[in-house]
């Protein structure tokens, strides 16, 4: 524990914010802006960032006009809605999560229409940071999984970790591999099980519950769009859950959830959106990646943590940002 309170004490001091709550951009047009917004799944997370980028936008007063997408889950669907983007002569596409984003960034290859992503973990590996894509930039998700992964270990005495990752996304193989790495390297057995889709988590998960003792959901948005199904077999078998995605912890008995607050991810791809339209070079922007304790959520679940018999420490119950005691999120 001494380890693992010097990690979140060290997370904190090397925080450095780089977006301010509130920011202004000043546009002077007199045109409306159109705008398309492609997101892979309705899901809390996705939606948040939705809301987030529609609110800065608005809040700033530039005139524009949201054509909002949802693929469905299906990279088909992905593909045509960018193409549909690209008929409809957009002045700014924004893909939400990897498969979407990537579909943008192909369909308007060679564009002067700038292209924004948002929530794409590991921009490298899903091809956004090549040198010769220079209408793209965006926001990545990528969660401190070391520091994660170490508050959730010591809390839950975890010695076998269950993960439940999309094989066929970028953005989940990439989680999966750091996963992996972290538990190499500190004596933890992985138990993976690769899915395709968000109808095969449940029985995914059912085939490795009698081998693991605590259960990792990265902001893998296939398992993330079925955490009710993880939660109910975390329950069903006394599983101490780990959910990165506060924004679909709500309502679920996970033990402990930290990571982004999607919403105000949302917001930095808002004010990013409005550099863009304003004029801003792509490969001025680049791929950002937050770093800002700020934008993180720190949750633990008191109530869960009482039926698991896990008892939490005073020194890391202070660093929670909210816990759920008596069936009530409360702000610390």
């Amino acid at each position: 524990m001494k380890r693992l309170t010097n990690l979140l004490l060290l997370s904190v001091l090397a925080i450095s914010t780089i977006f301010a709550n509130g920011t202004k951009e000043n546009i002077n047009v007199e045109k409306t802006f159109k705008i398309g917004i492609s997101k892979f799944v309705a899901h809390p997370a996705l939606d948040a960032i939705e809301k987030g980028i529609m609110d800065v936008v608005n809040e700033n007063n530039v005139p524009a006009e949201f054509d909002l997408q949802n693929c469905n889950a299906e990279i088909s669907t992905a593909v045509s809605i960018a193409n549909v983007f690209k008929d409809g002569k957009k002045d700014l596409v924004i893909g939400i999560a990897t498969p979407p984003a990537q579909a943008l960034a192909v369909a308007f290859k060679n564009s002067d229409i700038p292209v924004e992503y948002a929530a794409i973990t590991d921009p490298q590996s899903a091809g956004f940071m090549d040198e010769n894509l220079t209408n793209i930039c965006g926001i990545s998700d990528r969660n401190p999984i070391e520091l994660q992964l170490e508050t959730f270990v010591s809390l839950a005495s975890i010695k076998s970790l269950g993960i439940i990752y999309s094989g066929n996304e970028s953005n989940g193989v990439a989680i999966y591999e750091r996963v992996k790495d972290y538990c190499n390297n500190n004596n933890v057995e992985l138990v993976p099980v690769s899915i395709s889709n968000s109808a095969e988590v449940k029985t995914a998960l059912l085939s490795i519950a009698n081998r693991v003792d605590g259960v990792f959901v990265g902001n893998d948005n296939t398992v993330v769009s079925a955490i009710a199904s993880v939660d109910q077999v975390c329950t069903q078998y006394d599983l101490p859950l780990f959910n990165s995605d506060t924004t679909s912890s709500e309502n679920t008995n996970f033990l402990m959830s930290f990571g982004l607050d999607y919403y105000k991810v949302g917001r930095i791809c808002g004010e990013t959106a409005i550099k863009l339209l304003n004029g801003t070079d792509p490969k001025e922007i680049g791929a950002i990646f937050l770093d800002d304790i700020s934008q993180f959520n720190f949750i633990l679940n008191l109530d869960r943590a009482k039926v698991l018999n896990i008892e939490i420490e005073d020194q890391l119950l202070a660093k929670a940002s909210f816990v759920v005691k008596d069936g009530l999120m409360i702000a610390q």
